[in-house]
């Protein structure tokens, strides 16, 4: 076997080859990434930002059909992110969230509302039980970051605009024996603060 040097590793994926492999699954639909289970190929050079800018080697992706098309293959192991095809899977970093809320739509009020959240790749999710929303509180400044699920374990942070008009619809209700304030989308109530910690 001869020696190559590091930069030089034998089929190392790169993003193009990623796209290719993604580009011909996906013609038929959603690919079924949670079906795969091809090689750990190694990490790529890939990051998602917490605004939900894609970066590829330091430089961001300017190219929405291609931030998409990686968008549809990404896949959540463990607490690690992956670009996964039927023959290779790559991993990525992500800062928070893959995804970034940056919409929603609201249908109905009170406990018979829906709320449909809108990502800046256009994937869209009803909140409801099979898509929660959950908040988490910084420990030192309190800042909530607010989360809803878009699909098998993969969330979108909702961006602040969103979230200050989550708060416009929000109500005070009985949660787990304590009053707390929050939203209902599909008949379910999402706690964002303890409705003490407003008074």
């Amino acid at each position: 076997m001869t020696n190559q040097k590091d930069d030089q590793k034998v089929i190392k994926p790169t993003a193009d080859s990623i796209a290719q492999s993604a580009q011909a699954v996906s013609k038929k639909g959603p690919p079924p990434v949670h079906l795969w289970n091809p090689p750990f190929c190694g990490d790529l050079d890939m990051r998602i930002a917490r605004d939900g800018t894609w970066f590829y080697m330091g430089t961001p992706i300017g190219r929405m059909p291609l931030v998409k098309l990686f968008s549809s293959i990404i896949r959540k192991d463990g607490d690690d992110y992956f670009l996964v095809t039927p023959v290779e899977k790559v991993g990525i970093t992500v800062d928070d969230a893959p995804f970034l809320g940056i919409d929603y739509d609201v249908d109905g009020s009170g406990k018979d509302q829906v709320i449909t959240f809108t990502t800046q790749v256009d994937d869209t999710a009803v909140a409801g039980p099979e898509n929660p929303i959950r908040v988490v509180r910084d420990p030192e400044t309190g800042e909530p970051s607010p989360y809803v699920l878009i699909r098998a374990n993969l969330e979108a942070l909702i961006d602040r605009k969103s979230f200050y008009r989550l708060v416009d619809i929000g109500v005070h209700e009985q949660h787990e024996g304590e009053q707390w304030f929050g939203v209902w989308s599909s008949g379910m109530f999402f706690p964002i603060i303890p409705s003490a910690e407003l008074m």
